[in-house]
């Protein structure tokens, strides 16, 4: 098992995996949760993967077992920022804007992390390998562009599940219910305290 972070600058140095991690995303997402998101090739994207995001990858024999995605919440393009501040400003029909308890942050230390999954392929033995191997290396990502903290909107069952792997994530919103799941943005400190 490998773990990479991508970004447009060293994307031709992998292959196929850059386009293995939307084909992944299209799976969790599309396929398996049923959402509707924009597709294309049997690939997920949204207005989120830019050249300023990166995507950190556990991947196997080119199958991308799971993934993340990191965006900077200085970034902006055309009319979006960031998902959360983009919800919370109004701009998103399927999120809420009421998911963060305070203004939604525009700082060189702060990313968000979105569009997380562990794909369903993934065998329960190997469950919580493959979360620590993300977690580590979104951490190690995070640090090494600069962030103090990550904010997420993830499901909130995985709150307990980042506990497990050494995630402290502090909730900064209220539980809301998407498509019948409990679902809260927190916040992770990247502090140095994490190993």
């Amino acid at each position: 098992m490998e773990v990479t972070t991508l970004s447009y600058e060293n994307l031709h140095n992998h292959g196929e995996l850059f386009a293995n991690m939307f084909r992944a995303r299209h799976r969790a997402f599309i396929q398996h949760n049923k959402w509707d998101l924009p597709q294309s090739n049997g690939m997920e994207f949204d207005q989120y993967d830019t050249p300023a995001s990166r995507w950190v990858a556990v991947h196997e024999n080119g199958e991308v077992l799971a993934g993340i995605r990191l965006t900077p919440t200085t970034h902006r393009c055309g009319i979006y920022s960031y998902m959360i501040r983009d919800a919370q400003r109004g701009l998103l029909e399927s999120i809420p804007s009421n998911l963060l308890n305070y203004p939604a942050p525009v700082a060189e230390n702060i990313w968000e992390s979105s569009r997380v999954f562990v794909s369903e392929t993934v065998p329960a033995a190997m469950r919580l390998r493959v979360q620590l191997q993300l977690r580590q290396e979104m951490v190690n990502a995070a640090r090494a562009l600069g962030a103090t903290s990550v904010l997420g909107l993830i499901p909130e069952a995985s709150r307990r599940i980042g506990r497990r792997v050494g995630l402290e994530c502090e909730p900064v919103g209220p539980i809301l219910n998407f498509d019948g799941l409990d679902c809260v943005c927190v916040n992770i400190n990247m502090g140095p305290s994490m190993h």
